[in-house]
């Protein structure tokens, strides 16, 4: 298997693990100096133990019945990979149906630790948020 469809492997191993509630995929990939945005959180997120803190509360919490990894793409560069990606996740209605529940950009930094891909940032986005307010850069 090559590093690229390695690391699309890995990130839809825990991408699996995550819609079953199980956040913990993501930790155990992840590098120990690991950084991380997200659109919840005020600031970075820096290391492991303080993604293990953030992780906690959400285990068994989280349900996506199924996704959608659009367009993966993996740029190398020797031992390290940015792997670029839309999400779109999915619940199941009681009528079998599907519908979309978030979309999502998502730009992972790989890092190969000891032969190992790790997480060394992690970033993810709403696709098109809706603003508050419009915002300009004009004075």
């Amino acid at each position: 298997m090559s590093d690229v469809d390695a690391i699309i492997a890995l990130e839809r191993a825990v991408l699996d693990r995550w819609g079953a509630g199980d956040p913990r995929g993501y930790l155990e990939i992840m590098a120990p100096a690991v950084t991380y945005f997200d659109p919840f959180q005020e600031q970075r997120v820096d290391g492991l133990t303080a993604m293990t803190d953030l992780f906690a509360p959400w285990t068994g919490k989280i349900q996506v019945d199924c996704y959608d990894m659009v367009r993966p793409n993996v740029q190398q560069h020797g031992d390290a990979a940015l792997l670029t990606f839309n999400l779109v996740s999915y619940r199941r209605r009681p009528d079998g149906t599907t519908h979309p529940i978030a979309h999502w950009n998502c730009s992972e930094l790989y890092a190969r630790f000891n032969g190992a891909w790790r997480i060394a940032h992690s970033h993810w986005s709403f696709v098109k948020p809706e603003l508050k307010q419009t915002i300009t850069e004009e004075a």
